[in-house]
């Protein structure tokens, strides 16, 4: 029998600058740093933080590794839920009073997703919980949802 989870602890992004990306995130997102678990290396350095976001059960940890972040540019390893399309609205608006570029609303195979990144080119996605049915093809060719095949 598998033991029980209890639900995601924490998610990890990685950075090339710390203040930068918690300056963005805590603009974006409303994030709040949890100074008490600051991550210091022996030497005291800050290497990574840990976000409290409102609205999501896991927090967020931004981890200081510009290699990984630069191997992650373009990749989306994070799709948050918002309520309907008019809550996508919302969310564009928001980004676009902080200059944040994004996606417009893409149809996705069940429901709607708004797409942007943050300042190391790791996409984040806002999927909606409303959702449509197959008479709405998908948008696959879309740039924000695409990856360059190797």
């Amino acid at each position: 029998m598998t033991p029980p989870l209890r639900d995601i602890h924490h998610v990890k992004l990685p950075v090339t600058d710390l203040t930068r990306s918690i300056d963005f995130y805590t603009a974006v997102f409303d994030a709040h740093r949890l100074t008490e678990a600051d991550h210091l290396d022996d030497d005291g350095r800050l290497y990574a933080v840990i976000l409290r976001v409102p609205g999501l059960s896991p927090l967020v940890e931004l981890r200081l590794d510009p290699e990984q972040a630069a191997a992650h540019a373009g990749f989306d390893p994070l799709t948050l839920a918002v309520d309907d399309r008019a809550a996508l609205e919302q969310w564009a608006a928001h980004l676009d009073h902080l200059g944040v570029e994004h996606s417009d609303q893409i149809t996705a195979i069940q429901a709607w997703l708004v797409v942007f990144a943050d300042p190391d080119g790791t996409r984040l996605r806002l999927y909606t919980l409303e959702q449509h049915g197959p008479e709405l093809p998908t948008n696959v060719d879309d740039s924000w949802i695409t990856r360059p095949r190797t």
